[in-house]
């Protein structure tokens, strides 16, 4: 197999956009509130998050985004019956391998097929749901959503990062330049929260106070603001993401110091970054994931999606600093209610056999996809045309681009 290819886990490229958005005025405080030795809280204050962002090419303070507009909005209304009479289109699977010529393998990732182009990697972007190291469902229009999500993502970035797209000749296509690709994902947090078995709050409450070279002082809360973003990098291990210190990756070989102290610096700037965006648009940015891989040329490039609801969680600003004053969970955008679903009904690392998701949480996450896409971009997503197979539509335009760049 060749050597871009081994390392290619979840192979994420974005499509390519030209407009730019200004960088907002952000202000986060860094007091915590910690607990006393009887459990109770201190008089310390929790941390605030000031909403009082300014843009420069928009001085009136826009409306705050509310958990209403995301569960009882008009839009909800309008785009749901296209959800719902999508439930049995979904792309689930795809074999561009058997219908492009010029295609000559195909490698399946957890959300992306991989296909060896020769010069260049096609990359499709299916509507496969995964947590836990497996695949739980497939969602209407993720696929979509987590492509143009990217696209726009990246080109906002460009100025902090190069990226490896070639070309986007489909919604669900990306067409990418070979990478080797370091076998570390760099994952940056900003809140001690989340449910699985490597997220922060979980091997906190657990009492590690040293996790992937970041110590942690006692007296951290669910969903509490960390004084400063952290890395927690993992490296893949047969189907499970396994944490790592910078001292391991660099003595493991999986980078050197030169590249692993790129990268990071990469990494921390595209999420202070985000942070800033999302929360003009009314969004906390609370952790992430990025991949890097190194071209032929020795030029890192940032190779994975950027800030979508696959690799992300948000939360809404204007109610997190109450909700957390009074002990509630944030009012979170994501997959998170997902996987708490499938945590609450079987042992989603463990069971041989997982329950089929309901119907309404599918859709439910297919609106939440499309809802964070519309929120960031400020544009409105497209509901591609069913009346060609979505298959035979990506079989042409994949063919088409690759004869192009002949």
């Amino acid at each position: 197999m060749d050597q871009s290819m081994r390392t290619l886990n979840r192979p994420k490229i974005p499509f390519f956009y030209t407009n730019r958005i200004p960088t907002p005025k952000l202000s986060f405080s860094s007091s915590f509130a910690l607990t006393e030795p009887n459990g109770k809280f201190s008089s310390k204050k929790y941390p605030k998050i000031s909403l009082s962002v300014m843009s420069s090419h928009n001085q009136n303070q826009q409306q705050p985004l509310s958990l209403d507009d995301l569960i009882n909005s008009k839009r909800k209304e309008e785009i749901f019956g296209d959800i719902k009479s999508s439930l049995l289109n979904c792309l689930s699977e795809t074999n561009l391998h058997l219908t492009v010529p010029s295609l000559k393998s195909k490698t399946r990732g957890k959300v992306r097929d991989v296909y060896d182009g020769g010069d260049y990697l096609v990359l499709v972007t299916t509507d496969r749901q995964s947590a836990f190291d497996r695949i739980l469902a497939s969602i209407p229009f993720k696929g979509q959503v987590l492509n143009e999500t990217s696209l726009w993502w990246f080109n906002q970035t460009r100025h902090i990062t190069p990226n490896a797209v070639v070309s986007a000749p489909d919604k669900n296509v990306t067409i990418a330049k070979k990478c080797s690709v370091f076998p570390v994902e760099f994952v940056v947090r900003g809140f001690v929260t989340g449910s699985t078995d490597t997220s922060l709050w979980t091997v906190y409450k657990n009492g590690i106070r040293n996790y992937c070279g970041n110590a942690l002082p006692d007296g951290f809360v669910k969903n509490q603001k960390l004084p400063a973003n952290i890395l927690t990098p993992t490296t893949k291990a047969e189907d499970h993401d396994v944490p790592v210190t910078p001292d391991e990756i660099i003595r493991l070989g999986l980078m050197t110091e030169a590249e692993f102290d790129e990268a990071s610096r990469k990494a921390l700037s595209l999420f202070e970054y985000g942070q800033r965006v999302a929360l003009e648009h009314g969004l906390i940015l609370v952790d992430t994931k990025y991949e890097f891989g190194k071209h032929s040329d020795g030029q890192i490039l940032l190779i994975d999606e950027v800030h979508t609801p696959d690799s992300s969680r948000y939360w809404i600003a204007q109610s997190y600093e109450e909700r957390f004053q009074n002990g509630l969970e944030p009012e979170n955008v994501d997959k998170e209610f997902l996987r708490l679903w499938f945590r609450n009904h079987c042992n989603p690392y463990e069971d041989e056999v997982l329950p089929d998701a309901p119907e309404e949480l599918i859709c439910e996450l297919s609106w939440r996809y499309i809802f964070l896409y519309e929120t960031i971009t400020k544009s409105r997503f497209e509901v591609l045309s069913t009346k060609e197979p979505v298959h035979d539509r990506i079989s042409r335009n994949v063919s088409l681009a690759l004869s192009a760049l002949k």
